[in-house]
């Protein structure tokens, strides 16, 4: 099955020495980022949406991947072209792989892209909620890769998780009201 050969591509990589951020993101980014990616496309085929949960699944598998093997500035960039590469090397169709990249390419909300499908909101907001379960993580990265002080660490992850709040949709700020409110109690 297709998205079980890109889960252990991108556990793979995840898991290399020259992963930047180590097995440590799969565990607590990716894998969430994929739990709440198919529950977001559940809850809207529920509504009668028509969401492609395969497309869904892909990319939430490969949302990161850019990063992962080369650097989180253009990480949806280069995540979309490693994407398009890996997805034709197992033969899947063409316009299912762009379709794929799409939801990759635009599911960074400081990059401004539109979304043009469902499944490109889901992985977006998949992307933002996957924050509020893995606060140790943020401040990993602020301490670690952005050396900050503990003053700036606070003040920087508590301006990722306001933004990821307003930028996800009303249906997955039901999902993690309850973390934002607590995340807000506690850092703020």
């Amino acid at each position: 099955m297709i998205t079980e050969q890109i889960k252990k591509f991108v556990e793979e990589e995840c898991n290399k020495p020259t992963s930047k951020y180590g097995y440590r993101a799969f565990i607590y980014h990716v894998l969430p980022v994929r739990n709440y990616a198919l529950t977001l496309g559940k809850k809207l085929i529920e509504e009668g949406k028509k969401v492609d949960m395969e497309i869904v699944e892909l990319a939430a598998w490969l949302h990161d991947i850019g990063s992962v093997m080369h650097r989180r500035k253009d990480h949806h960039i280069t995540g979309a072209r490693i994407t398009g590469e890996k997805l034709a090397e197992l033969n899947y169709p063409a316009e299912k792989i762009k379709k794929v990249q799409h939801c990759i390419f635009s599911h960074r909300g400081s990059q401004k892209i539109k979304r043009e499908t469902i499944e490109a909101q889901i992985i977006a907001d998949a992307d933002s909620m996957s924050h509020f379960d893995d606060i140790p993580g943020l401040f990993i990265s602020t301490f670690i890769y952005e050396k900050l002080s503990e003053g700036e660490s606070r003040k920087s992850v508590v301006n990722k998780l306001e933004n990821s709040w307003k930028k996800i949709s009303p249906k997955a700020r039901k999902i993690v009201k309850q973390k934002y409110e607590a995340a807000m109690l506690l850092l703020k």
